[in-house]
C-alpha cells in the first residue's frame, strides 16, 4: 500500500477522491432510472416484468413474482442446517440491540391543564431491498428486517433479484428467520419503483431500506419525497487508527476484508509510527496474494488504499473525523479514550478483538451504514427508521387566553392575518 506523510494538502486530495465515489456522481446513469421509474409509474406491472426479463433474463409474470410459502420451505432445505443456526443466533443478536433503541411516547401537561406530548408509532409498511445473483448478503437482510420487526412495522417486504426465477434459498432462510412477510423476484431500479408507485402484483410501501448497486442507489434517491428512504449508499469503506502498539498482521487482515468488497472499496490506515506503517503494508502484499478476490482488491487499494503517518495521534484523530468512514477502527494503547474524540463515523470497532466482520455478521449494532461522509451527519440504520414522531397539542381554554395576544402578535409580524384571526376568533366575545 501507498505510504504518505499526513497533512493539511495530502488530506484534501484523499477526500476529493473518496468523494468521487458517490452514487451522486454518476449522473450518466439518472437518465436511464429515471426512464425506468416513469415506466414503472405508468405501465405498473408491465413495466417491471418486461425490465425483470430484459435485466435478469427470465420470464416473470403475475403468478411466480412473488415467493411462495413451498419456496420457503425447499431453500430450508437447501441450505446448511449448521449456517441456519448460526443465522438464527445472528438474528438475534440484532434483535436485542435494536430492542434498546425502543422509545415510548411521552407527554406533560401544564397547570392549566393544556398537555403536551409526543406519540411514536411504526410505519405502516416497508420494502427493504437484498442484491441477488452473483452478489447476496443474507447478513443485510437481517439487517434491514430485524429492525423494522423490532420497531412493529405491520408489512415488511424484500424484493430481491432472481436467477431463473430462484431467488438464492440462504436469502430466503434470512427474510423468513427476520420476520418478512412478502417476497418478491425483482431487483434494480424497477424494483425501487415498484414499491414507490405500487403495481397490480406489489402493494406501495411508505419507506424503502437496504443497499443495492448504483441504479438501486439513484433510484432510492429519486423516489425519496414518493416515499421515505434510509440513506443512500455508496462503496464500503474501513478506516483504522492504530499505533505501534497494535498487531500490523490484523490491522492489514482488517483493511482487506473491506477492499474485497468491490474496486471503489477504501481501506485507510492512519499511524503515528512510520516502522509500524511498513509493517502492515508488508503484511497487505502477503495476504493479497492469496486471498481470492485478490484482483479486486489490489485494484481497490491502488485506486482508493492509504496508509497515512501523522505526526501525533491528535492529528490521526482530527483526520479520520474529517473523513467519516462508514467503519473506524481503533487499536491504540488508549483505545477508549480515543474513542471518545472520534465524532464523525457509522460504527466504531474497539481493541484487536473487534474486527469490522464481527459487526458485519454477528455482534448486533446494524452493518447499514452512513459512506462517504455522510457519517457527519447520517446514523446507521436503527429503529428510529422504522418509526415516526407525531407531535401532540392539546390546550386549555385557560392555557390559550393567556398567551393568545403573543401569538396573535407573532402571525402578525409575519403578515399572516388569517393565523392571527384564527386565534382570535375564540376570544372575541370574552
Amino acid at each position: 500500500m501507498r505510504i504518505v506523510n499526513l497533512t493539511n494538502d495530502t488530506k484534501q486530495d484523499i477526500l476529493k477522491s473518496l468523494l468521487k465515489r458517490s452514487p451522486s456522481q454518476y449522473t450518466e446513469y439518472e437518465k436511464t432510472v429515471a426512464d425506468i421509474l416513469s415506466d414503472v409509474r405508468e405501465r405498473g406491472d408491465d413495466a417491471v416484468f418486461e425490465l425483470t426479463n430484459r435485466f435478469d433474463k427470465w420470464d416473470i409474470n403475475s403468478s411466480n413474482v412473488r415467493v411462495t410459502k413451498a419456496e420457503i420451505e425447499q431453500a430450508y432445505e437447501q441450505v446448511d442446517p449448521e449456517f441456519i443456526e448460526i443465522l438464527k443466533e445472528a438474528a438475534e443478536n440484532i434483535r436485542v440491540f435494536h430492542e434498546k433503541q425502543l422509545r415510548d411516547s411521552w407527554f406533560y401537561s401544564k397547570k392549566d391543564g393544556s398537555i403536551l406530548g409526543q406519540k411514536i408509532v411504526p410505519i405502516d409498511s416497508v420494502g427493504c431491498y437484498a442484491p441477488g445473483g452473483k452478489a447476496y448478503y443474507p447478513s443485510s437482510v437481517l439487517m434491514n428486517i430485524v429492525p423494522a420487526k423490532v420497531a412493529g412495522v405491520e408489512r415488511i417486504a424484500l424484493a430481491t433479484p432472481a436467477v431463473n426465477g430462484i431467488v438464492q434459498p440462504v436469502t430466503l432462510v434470512a427474510a423468513d428467520i427476520a420476520g418478512v412477510d412478502e417476497i418478491y423476484k425483482i431487483g434494480g431500479a424497477q424494483a425501487v419503483g415498484a414499491f414507490a408507485y405500487g403495481t397490480e402484483s406489489i402493494k406501495k410501501v411508505d419507506k424503502i431500506t437496504g443497499p443495492g448497486n448504483i441504479f438501486v442507489a439513484l433510484a432510492k434517491k429519486a423516489v425519496f419525497g414518493q416515499v421515505g428512504i434510509d440513506s443512500i449508499a455508496g462503496p464500503s469503506e474501513i478506516l483504522v487508527l492504530a499505533d505501534e502498539t497494535a498487531n500490523p498482521r490484523y490491522v492489514a487482515a482488517d483493511l482487506l476484508s473491506q477492499a474485497e468488497h468491490d474496486e471503489l472499496a477504501s481501506a485507510i490506515l492512519i499511524t503515528t509510527s512510520l516502522d509500524f506503517a511498513n509493517k502492515v503494508s508488508k503484511e497487505v502484499d502477503s495476504f493479497t496474494a492469496v486471498l481470492e478476490r485478490k484482483e479486486i482488491i489490489q485494484k481497490s487499494l491502488d485506486n482508493y488504499g492509504y496508509i497515512l503517518v501523522a505526526d501525533n495521534i491528535d492529528d490521526a484523530i482530527e483526520a479520520a473525523n474529517e473523513i467519516a468512514s462508514e467503519h473506524v477502527e481503533i487499536m491504540t494503547a488508549d483505545s477508549a479514550r480515543v474513542m471518545t474524540k472520534i465524532r464523525n463515523a457509522g460504527a466504531i470497532f474497539i481493541g484487536p478483538y473487534s474486527s469490522e466482520p464481527l459487526g458485519d455478521y454477528f455482534a448486533g449494532p446494524n452493518h447499514i451504514l452512513p459512506t462517504n461522509g455522510t457519517a457527519k451527519f447520517f446514523s446507521p440504520l436503527n429503529v428510529d427508521d422504522f418509526t415516526k414522531k407525531t407531535s401532540i397539542i392539546s390546550y386549555s381554554e385557560e392555557g390559550l387566553k393567556a398567551v393568545h395576544d403573543k401569538i396573535e402578535y407573532f402571525a402578525k409580524k409575519e403578515c399572516l392575518t388569517a393565523h392571527a384571526n384564527s386565534i382570535a376568533v375564540r376570544f372575541e366575545n370574552k
